[in-house]
């Protein structure tokens, strides 16, 4: 499938997929018309991560390039990364050049920023916990003067930073764009409005979706930090209580949800939490009817994910069906409803 090479100047005329699973059927259609999918009382839950400028260019303390991809920022004021080699995004990530293995106290020069790397982790070298010099407001600061938005070699030309955030984007907590939502625009909420279909938002720490080491994007993706508000909680009970369907908008809404009643017997909980939970084929959601999300390759993880929704026959006639049609991939792509009517 091809990818979208570049943001719509109209996000909402992405073409949408409507997959019914129990039914065993698809419709194309278009994302401006996701609300006469949905019916009154449904609700939408929200990703409302805005995207990290994550994406810092540097060099070791031995004057090798390297760039830094902030992962998550953790709770004690470190932040988890991955370390690449000499090049950028234009570049395909597995065909950068592997970065010098550095040793826990090494130094990094990033941004303007100085990095101490304090822990390497599992599975691979390249996974760091590193410590800046900065903190606080001064390290934020810095970090939106030097850093770029995480980027891919099938981008058009160089990302500015607002065009990876969702019209809603609030916390500064993801290290890629929770995509998915980026067909809600202003006219699409207006309209899901009128028709009473309500929404609720989350925060959820979207991660790297590719670092081009085979052992490290194996164990994508990696344990992530949620945060879900009573009042979310207080509206997804609601909504099923009263017959509504609770609809995910994107991949990480489901995670976060999912992880939340997997860690409670099933009882969503609000506050901040990490989940491990890893969606596919075989797991029943629990809390979830629906999901808006991209369009997926067959064998990618985020395809996986899908089967949670869908039988896995269907999910590839439709992928087939999509690519026939010229679908496009990726962030700034097309987008699939998996909902029945």
């Amino acid at each position: 499938m091809n990818a979208a090479r570049w943001p719509r100047e109209h996000p909402d005329a992405a073409r949408l997929l409507h997959v019914e699973p129990r039914a065993g059927r698809f419709t194309d259609s278009v994302a401006s018309d996701l609300p006469t999918l949905l019916r009154e009382g449904d609700l939408l839950v929200l990703n409302d991560a805005a995207t990290l400028p994550g994406s810092l260019a540097g060099r070791t303390g031995a004057g090798a390039a390297i760039e830094l991809r902030l992962l998550a920022h953790e709770p004690d004021d470190t932040w988890t990364a991955v370390l690449f080699g000499a090049g950028d995004w234009r570049r395909r990530t597995e065909d950068r050049p592997p970065p010098p293995e550095l040793p826990v106290g090494a130094r990094l020069e990033v941004g303007g920023l100085t990095a101490r790397v304090v822990e390497v982790l599992p599975p691979s070298p390249r996974l760091l916990r590193v410590a800046f010099d900065l903190s606080g407001a001064a390290l934020w600061q810095a970090l939106y003067q030097a850093g770029r938005p995480v980027q891919y070699a099938y981008t058009a030309g160089p990302l500015a930073l607002w065009h990876v955030q969702t019209l809603y984007a609030a916390r500064p907590w993801a290290a890629e764009m929770p995509s998915a939502g980026l067909p809600l625009t202003a006219s699409v909420f207006q309209r899901l409005k009128a028709r009473g279909v309500r929404w609720a938002s989350l925060t959820h720490a979207a991660g790297l979706s590719s670092t081009g080491d085979a052992a490290l994007d194996a164990a994508l993706p990696r344990p992530e930090r949620s945060d879900i508000p009573a009042a979310t909680v207080a509206w997804v009970e609601e909504t099923r209580a009263r017959g509504g369907r609770v609809v995910a908008v994107g991949t990480t809404v489901v995670r976060a949800l999912e992880g939340r009643a997997t860690q409670h017997g099933g009882r969503l909980v609000p506050g901040e939490d990490v989940t491990d939970l890893l969606l596919g084929p075989g797991y029943v959601p629990r809390v979830v009817h629906g999901l808006l999300t991209g369009v997926h390759e067959p064998g990618s993880s985020h395809h996986a994910l899908l089967q949670a929704f869908a039988p896995l026959p269907l999910l590839q006639r439709a992928a087939a069906h999509a690519e026939a049609l010229g679908y496009l991939g990726h962030e700034f792509g097309d987008t699939c409803l998996l909902l029945d009517a």
